[in-house]
């Protein structure tokens, strides 16, 4: 018995000590499709208050792409852009693009064969892209001749080492390895 009146005591105790006190919090409210948007407009303006908004990236500047067209896509344009993803889309605007950077592709080849092999792969690419019929804008990027690309590539190498370039030698004296070290030292 003496336990029950040791656990009144104690309950009376702190009844006694909380009196003054007010009540404490309600407890929080049931997220649900109705309580939704109070709550986060409510977090939303307490964050406000607190400052936490002040300092973000992008203060005081325009959104970008607010004036452009209403694309439903434009989240994913956005990330193509930023990511700077290739390969994505329909095979007729892939061949385009690849087509208006092929001189440069080609530039960088050091053999004669692997330009032909590039430009017959894009051509074969090319006319069976013309024959997919699973829709998507048409395909108008035109086959390339090999043997005018050929040509072409080898015009573009040989102005490109023909052309007069200054030796480092001539712009600025060599310095030896050991004295570099010395001034080092």
């Amino acid at each position: 018995m003496t336990g029950t009146r040791d656990a009144e005591d104690r309950y009376r105790a702190a009844v006694e000590r909380n009196r003054g006190r007010t009540e404490p919090a309600p407890s929080p409210a049931v997220l649900n499709a109705e309580t939704m948007p109070a709550i986060v407009e409510t977090a939303i303006q307490v964050a406000i208050r607190r400052g936490e908004f002040d300092d973000l990236p992008g203060a005081g500047k325009p959104l970008e792409g607010l004036a452009a067209s209403s694309d439903p896509d434009w989240w994913i344009r956005r990330k193509i852009e930023r990511e700077g993803l290739t390969g994505l889309g329909p095979p007729a605007l892939l061949l385009r693009v690849e087509d208006r950077g092929m001189e440069e592709t080609l530039d960088a080849l050091g053999r004669e064969e692997d330009v032909r092999a590039l430009i017959e792969d894009f051509n074969r690419r090319v006319v069976e892209a013309r024959r997919q019929l699973q829709g998507g804008p048409p395909v108008v990027t035109r086959t390339r001749d090999a043997d005018a690309e050929v040509a072409a590539w080898r015009q573009r190498r040989e102005a490109r080492h023909e052309a007069p370039t200054a030796e480092p030698d001539e712009q600025r004296p060599r310095r030896r390895w050991f004295s570099a070290r010395r001034a080092r030292d």
